[in-house]
């Protein structure tokens, strides 16, 4: 960074220049997320990975073929029921999916996500099963190490 001279009022005060002035310029140019097409994007991309093709998805979700498309290709907004109805047909959960695009929108907003389970989650369900787990493994352990 390159620090600049600057005359406010008649004090010189000296200013960061260079990869600041950068950085700012970046946020500003930064594009607009529009989510169906991110939305289009995953579904897509499901779709692909499974080696499956529009006709078979659109069959299965009973949407049209065209419309699928459009779905895919971000230019139409789906509603709930009809993401539902071809999440269904990939056979992903629709919070999968809809995670994977929250990834995706927070990647383009430059905003890290951690990728972790949310406490109350975490104390409610998985603290009990690990619990279980623990007390099981640990049983096992004690009663191996007595014979």
């Amino acid at each position: 960074m390159v620090k600049q001279p600057v005359s406010v009022n008649g004090v010189v005060r000296w200013k960061d220049v260079g990869l600041a002035d950068q950085a700012k310029s970046e946020q500003k140019e930064r594009k607009m997320v529009v989510l169906r097409h991110e939305i289009g994007d995953v579904l897509r991309d499901v779709r692909q990975r499974q080696g499956r093709t529009l006709r078979e998805v659109s069959h299965s979700a009973r949407v049209s073929l065209g419309y699928l498309s459009e779905v895919e290709r971000g230019q139409k907004e789906a509603s709930s029921e009809l993401l539902s109805s071809i999440c269904s047909a990939l056979d992903v959960p629709l919070s999968s999916m809809l995670r994977e695009v929250s990834d995706r929108v927070a990647v383009a907003e430059g905003v890290a996500v951690p990728d972790t389970v949310p406490q109350e989650f975490s104390q409610r369900y998985l603290d009990r099963e690990l619990n279980t787990e623990l007390s099981d493994e640990l049983a096992k352990g004690l009663l191996s190490g007595a014979r």
